[in-house]
C-alpha cells in the first residue's frame, strides 16, 4: 500500500477531474523513444499477442531499429515548448479549469495524466490525493471508446487505487462520439478552416475523416471502436450537409502485418491521387489534440502520397486543440458526468464546527 497523505479533521473534501491522454516521449531522440516504445508495446491491450510470441519481436527487432525511425519524425512537429500533444492538452487543462470557474463553485481540481511516459497517471491521481480529492472523474480524451485507448486508461488508475489504502470514489467516461457539442465543434472548426483558405468557404472535392486504426479482429471481438467511428463520420458530415460521394472515412497508423480496420487512409490518399482528384482536405476526428500522428502521418506524409499519385491540392485541417466550443463541450461533458458530486463539498462553517466536535472527542490536532 502507498502511505496516506496526512489528515487533519477540518481538511475540505474536493472534487477532482482527471484528463488522460495517450502519452509522448520526453524528446525528440532515439534515446527517449526507447523507454517510451517500450511501455507502449508492452501493453497487453495495444499488442493483443501471446507474450512468448511478441518479446522476442519487441526486443530484438523493433526497439533496435524503430526508436531511431520515430525521433525522426518527432522532430519535425515538436513544438519550441515540447511535444505538440503535451502542449496542447496542458493548455486544455488550462482552459477548462477557467472556464468551469466561470460556472461552478467550488471550482473541481483539474489535472491531466499520459497512459504513456509523462506525467503518469500514479503520480497524478497522487497529487490528485494530497489536494484531498475524495471523487475523481476520468475522463479520456478519446471520444471513441476502444479497449487500447479508453480501456487502457482506465486499467492505469484502477492499478493505482489496488495501491491506495483510502482510494476515492471513481466515475469514468466511457465515450463522448456522440455528444452535440463535440460534433458541433468538429464541424464548426472545419467551416473556419474553409473560410480561411480563400474567404468564401468553398469545398473540397473530397473530405477525408481519418481515424486512428486498430487490428480487423478487435472489431469481430466486440470492440465498438469502428462502429463509433462510423456515427462520428455521419454526423460530422450531416452537420457540414455533404452526401455521401463528398466525404470519406478511413483509418491510419497501420502497425505490423495483420489486417487493420478499412479502408485505410494511405490507400484512400493514393487512390484520390491517381484520380487526379483537383482538392482533398483532410480532418482527424478521433484526436482532440495535434500529435504526431496528424501532424507527421497526415499533414506531410499524407500530402506527399496524393501529389505523388497525381492529386492536386491538399489540406490539413487542425484538430480541435484550443478552441473555445471544444473547451465549451469538454465542460459539458464533464459536468453530465459530474451530477450528485457537485455541491457534496462543505462549507467553511461545516468544516470548523465538524473539527471542532473530532477535538472534543479526543482527534489529534
Amino acid at each position: 500500500m502507498s502511505p496516506e497523505p496526512a489528515y487533519q479533521h477540518g481538511t475540505p473534501s474536493q472534487t477532482g477531474i482527471l484528463l488522460v491522454n495517450l502519452g509522448t516521449p520526453a524528446a525528440p531522440t532515439a534515446e527517449a523513444l526507447r523507454p517510451y516504445l517500450k511501455q507502449f508495446l508492452s501493453n497487453p491491450r495495444v499488442v493483443e499477442m501471446p507474450r512468448w510470441l511478441w518479446w522476442p519481436i519487441l526486443n530484438g527487432i523493433i526497439l533496435n531499429t524503430r526508436p531511431k525511425e520515430s525521433a525522426k519524425k518527432y522532430a519535425h512537429i515538436w513544438m519550441p515548448q515540447g511535444s505538440p500533444l503535451k502542449v496542447h492538452t496542458e493548455r486544455q487543462v488550462r482552459l477548462l479549469l477557467d472556464f468551469l470557474g466561470e460556472r461552478i463553485q467550488p471550482v473541481p481540481v483539474v489535472e491531466y495524466a499520459m497512459s504513456i511516459g509523462s506525467p503518469s497517471v500514479a503520480e497524478v491521481l497522487g497529487r490528485m490525493q494530497q489536494k484531498g480529492c475524495e471523487r475523481i472523474l476520468v475522463l479520456p480524451l478519446y471520444p471513441q471508446y476502444a479497449a487500447s485507448s479508453t480501456a487502457s486508461a482506465f486499467d492505469g488508475v484502477f492499478a493505482q487505487l489496488e495501491k491506495m489504502r483510502n482510494a476515492p470514489a471513481i466515475r469514468t467516461v466511457k465515450h463522448y462520439h456522440d455528444h452535440p457539442g463535440y460534433i458541433a465543434a468538429l464541424a464548426q472548426n472545419v467551416r473556419d478552416y474553409w473560410l480561411r483558405i480563400d474567404g468564401s468557404g468553398s469545398r473540397p472535392d473530397k473530405l477525408v475523416m481519418s481515424f486512428h486504426g486498430v487490428p480487423r479482429f478487435t472489431l469481430d471481438k466486440g470492440d465498438p471502436y469502428h462502429c463509433e467511428c462510423q456515427k462520428t463520420g455521419r454526423l460530422l458530415a450531416e452537420a457540414l450537409e455533404l452526401n455521401a460521394d463528398q466525404y470519406q472515412i478511413c483509418f491510419q497508423s497501420r502497425f505490423g502485418k495483420t489486417e487493420w480496420l478499412r479502408p485505410y487512409t494511405t490507400e484512400t490518399l493514393e487512390q484520390l491521387g491517381r484520380q487526379h482528384t483537383r482538392r482533398v482536405d483532410v480532418v482527424c476526428p478521433g484526436f482532440v489534440s495535434d500529435c504526431l500522428e496528424t501532424l507527421e502521418e497526415i499533414a506531410m506524409e499524407g500530402k506527399a502520397l496524393f501529389v505523388q499519385a497525381g492529386g492536386h491540392e491538399f489540406h490539413y485541417i487542425p484538430c480541435l486543440n484550443e478552441r473555445d466550443d471544444w473547451i465549451e463541450a469538454l465542460a459539458d461533458i464533464a459536468l453530465s458526468n459530474l451530477q450528485g458530486w457537485l455541491g457534496l463539498e462543505q462549507s467553511k462553517e461545516e468544516l470548523t464546527g465538524s473539527r471542532q466536535r473530532a477535538l472534543q472527542l479526543g482527534a489529534k490536532e
